[in-house]
């Protein structure tokens, strides 16, 4: 599993979205600008998070059990009936993008 580079920070959080209330882009391959980083949360039931490239990869997210997104990288959520969930941006603080941390 992918992990927040130990010096990331949270500089961003979406609202709490539901199977019904997720904004469509989320659903289609987008990707975050250069440097941003995320963290998806579930905080009830489950979510596919789908990692695009390079090489196609799905994560069954639940409570417990986040999701990562890299810079750049295409991905995509399928949520399923009673998902809540959010987004939240992180940013590394000393330039350095190695992963490890959360």
């Amino acid at each position: 599993m992918k992990t927040l580079p130990v010096n990331s920070v949270p500089y961003k959080r979406t609202d709490v979205f539901t199977d019904s209330s997720v904004p469509s882009g989320l659903l289609r391959a987008h990707s975050t600008k250069p440097g941003a980083w995320g963290k998806i949360v579930a905080l009830e039931g489950t979510l596919t998070y789908r990692i695009l490239e390079p090489v196609m990869e799905e994560v069954r997210l639940s409570p417990g059990r986040h999701g990562v997104i890299e810079p750049t990288i295409k991905h995509e959520v399928v949520p399923t009936s009673g998902v809540r969930f959010y987004v939240e941006f992180h940013r590394v603080e000393s330039g350095s993008d190695a992963g490890g941390g959360l």
